[in-house]
């Protein structure tokens, strides 16, 4: 290039312009960089904006130092992010893609300068190498990473290539009373499940609005599927079809937090005199509402069973005491065991001291006459309270769904927090003893067995809210130990003999922070750590673990990090702003786990998003408006603080970690090791600031819901945050096929042969993804194509 083409009047404002933008670009860089400095951070950002002003400076003088001097910038920057990040390829990303977009346009630049006598090809080819890896890197992003295989050989038994119809009905929530939402099918298998096709679709019309969420797995008994909405209306289908059989509204209502997990199933024994016509209410869909009540409808006509309660319906609120709208209601499936319907219940958390109690309740399954309580602050309570009194408030509460082993006598509860949860100088000796444990009780008397807790002193809102997942494991003597296994929000796998709770895998209690918490509160000195079952998404973070889609929100991040008080896991909450981490939605959550029964494989789904909590002065607390169930502020009457409590998220509404946010991990329960773990999900349908990206980037979302796992040796699941019901290689991981949603699911799917043509039925509840602001109302079942 000659000397006029260099100083042509295009090619001089090219070099300003382009100086202009580093300046810009390195101003925030500068002024975030000397903050995080303050702070005890990294040095880089400073240095990078302060280098990258002056070499934008000097390209608007139109000095070849300035290309020089961001080359230089460049290679630093390429050395500090593999020192940061290693070769690790999400956390390389918003260190060295904007660096390198930067570094391509100063190569393109580079012969415009006055006297440049190198020519254009040196540049231009260093540009293209650069320009090269930047499009290889977009590609790249498309596989998914972190993706952990074959730590250990999974064992694997032939599958059977299908099953009969009598022995696969889903008739409780996790599809037995064990909880282990495995379906002893295999027609559908990994050979042919590229095939699944939509065999039908049903729309209930109660499209989740408000606040509320379909996250339900229908129940499947003989020829009918049955699914409840958000607001409690129960839809009867024909299993084969998919064609609507009847429909009861309960006409149920709650100001907040509408969901219906499940409905339950229960058949008397046969006592109607043979006739010609099945007797009334001889099979039961039995049902509790958003509003405390316990229903028990005829499966057949959906019709409310008369000799149940008042006209069908018992009221949960009796023996509560007061009970203000929305501070009490149940949200999962009752426990139908033998003769009786047991029932907990959800609380509005982190409003006051002193809500509905926890108490335990069971009922006589054809009357609804109640049989049994269990009060664990007044054990002496075992039916409803003496006259004026109630069942003791403020207790911890079982929101989750119970499981139980019918030959040991005994029902197994996750039990939650005392609220407020993140508040504790107020709770009871007996809330303190109960919070986030497995609880055993007698299934005929209600009286406790035993009892093995999760967490002490919970401050953190690590209440269990998973079904246990009851399961035979190798003793290593060549016999089997009755096993419950309990996952959690923090991501450990408890693993404990469900005859006495005692730890099969080993169990520590490990020292834990003890500083930073409010002075009116105390503080467990030790926590339990499962160190004998592999934890799940439980990292401690540093300073490098933070993430952004550009350096800027990185640094944001950063900065806020260096600014929390954070001390690992359990650091606990205080007048200073403290991260959480796993937060208080998970680690698992609600959706539970699978077992694959035939090879013993745990399978998990994970949620990993930091929280900030923040206890704020009553005077302070109180002139916020009205709490929220879960983020926002918690107004924790009756202690002297109010909780603020939100995601630790950049400017664009990412998560300020380095991805995965969700996983779906595989654990084999014969080795207690990690088999594989992969990304949850992609960003197609929600990306940052909630964009639809359309991109199948499988960054690992955050999940809900649970998995299903069947003798075909396939996991399936479709609580992730794009639109897909997908099925899994149990074995490996590897994604077999994915069928696309009309709008996202929350939802646990579900799977059943048909009795009516044997083939083998997926479904899926799809109301709309967590955080997508699409909703449905589509029950979709999945089915291989009908044989010629």
């Amino acid at each position: 290039m000659s000397n006029q083409d260099s100083n042509s009047s295009g090619g001089i404002w090219l070099l300003v312009l382009f100086g202009l933008v580093l300046m810009i670009i390195g101003l925030p860089l500068l002024y975030g960089g000397v903050q995080l400095i303050g702070l005890g951070g990294s040095w880089y950002y400073a240095l990078a904006g302060a280098g990258i002003i002056i070499s934008g400076f000097l390209f608007a003088l139109r000095r070849r130092a300035g290309f020089w001097l961001y080359i230089l910038i460049f290679l630093a920057t390429i050395a500090w992010a593999l020192w940061e990040a290693g070769l690790n390829f999400w956390p390389l990303v918003p260190r060295l893609v904007a660096p390198a977009v930067l570094a391509v346009i100063a190569l393109l630049l580079a012969p415009l300068f006055p006297s440049s006598s190198g020519g254009k090809r040196g540049p231009f080819t260093l540009a293209g190498i650069l320009m090269f890896g930047l499009v290889a890197t977009a590609a790249y992003a498309f596989q998914p990473h972190g993706v952990i295989r074959d730590t250990v050989a999974a064992s694997q038994a032939p599958a059977p290539a299908v099953a009969t119809a009598s022995s696969t009905d889903w008739r409780h929530y996790g599809r037995t009373a064990a909880g282990t939402r495995y379906a002893p099918i295999g027609q559908i298998n990994k050979n042919n499940v590229k095939d699944l096709k939509v065999a039908w679709t049903f729309r209930t019309g109660d499209v989740p609005a408000k606040g509320a969420e379909d996250q339900n797995t229908p129940l499947q008994i003989g020829d009918t599927v049955y699914t409840c909405s958000s607001t409690n209306i129960v839809n009867a289908l024909n299993a084969e079809t998919g064609e609507p059989r009847w429909k009861f509204d309960p006409k149920a209502s709650a100001p907040l937090w509408q969901r219906c997990r499940g409905v339950s199933y229960y058949q008397p024994a046969a006592d109607a005199a043979a006739s010609g016509s099945p007797a009334a209410c001889a099979g039961r869909i039995v049902m509790t509402t958003i509003d405390a009540r316990l229903i028990e409808i005829d499966a057949r006509t959906g019709q409310p069973c008369a000799d149940f309660g008042q006209g069908g319906t018992v009221d949960l609120k009796q023996g509560m005491g007061e009970v203000k709208a929305g501070f009490y209601f149940q949200t999962s499936a009752p426990t139908v065991m033998r003769d009786l319907i047991m029932v907990g219940g959800w609380v509005w958390d982190n409003v006051e001291t002193g809500e509905p109690s926890g108490a335990i309740r069971a009922f006589n399954a054809r009357t609804g006459e109640l049989v049994w309580a269990w009060d664990l602050g007044n054990p002496a309570i075992t039916k409803l309270p003496p006259e004026g009194q109630s069942y003791t408030r403020g207790t911890p509460n079982v929101w989750s769904t119970p499981s139980y082993d019918d030959a040991l006598g005994l029902v197994y509860l996750p039990t939650g927090n005392a609220t407020p949860d993140f508040f504790g100088a107020e709770r009871s000796k007996a809330a303190e003893d109960y919070t986030a444990s497995v609880v055993a009780l007698d299934i005929a008397t209600g009286r406790e067995r035993w009892k093995f807790q999760t967490v002490h002193h919970d401050l953190w809102d690590y209440d269990l809210p998973s079904q246990p997942a009851l399961y035979d494991v190798p003793d290593g003597k060549g016999g089997k130990v009755p096993a419950l296994i309990q996952v959690t929000k923090r991501g450990q796998i408890f693993m404990l003999d469900r005859r006495d709770g005692k730890p099969i895998a080993e169990v520590q209690e490990k020292p834990v922070p003890q500083h930073g918490g409010a002075k009116e509160d105390f503080l467990s000195p030790t926590q339990p750590y499962s160190v004998g079952m592999p934890s799940i998404g439980d990292q401690p973070f540093t300073e490098a673990s933070m993430w952004g889609a550009t350096p800027f929100d990185q640094l944001y991040c950063r900065i806020g990090f260096k600014r929390l008080r954070y001390e690992g896991e359990f650091t606990p909450p205080g007048l200073t702003r403290s991260l959480q981490f796993p937060g208080y939605y998970g680690g698992m959550n609600w959706g539970g786990a699978s077992i694959d029964e035939a090879n013993g494989i745990l399978i998990v789904n994970d949620i990993r998003m930091p929280q900030f909590v923040e206890l704020l002065p009553r005077a302070v607390a109180d002139n916020y408006g009205p709490s929220a169930a879960h983020d926002g502020l918690g107004t924790q009457l009756g202690t002297p603080y109010g909780a603020l409590k939100n995601g630790f998220m950049s400017p664009l509404g990412v998560p300020c970690h380095q991805p995965p946010y969700g996983t779906i991990s595989a654990i084999d329960l014969n080795t207690r090791k990690l088999v594989w773990q992969i990304p949850a999900g992609t960003l197609q349908d929600t990306g940052p600031l909630g964009t639809k990206t359309g991109l199948q980037i499988p960054i690992g979302m955050p999940s809900l819901g649970g998995p299903v796992t069947t003798a075909g040796g396939l996991v399936f699941y479709a609580g992730t945050q794009d639109y897909y019901l997908r099925a899994i290689d149990v074995a490996t991981g590897e994604e077999l096929w994915k069928g696309r949603l009309p709008v996202g699911a929350q939802a646990t799917p579900m799977t059943y042969a048909s009795p009516e043509s044997g083939r083998q039925f997926v479904i899926v509840s799809a109301g709309g993804a967590r955080q997508s602001p699409d909703r449905g109302d589509y029950i979709i079942a999945y089915a291989l194509p009908k044989a010629p």
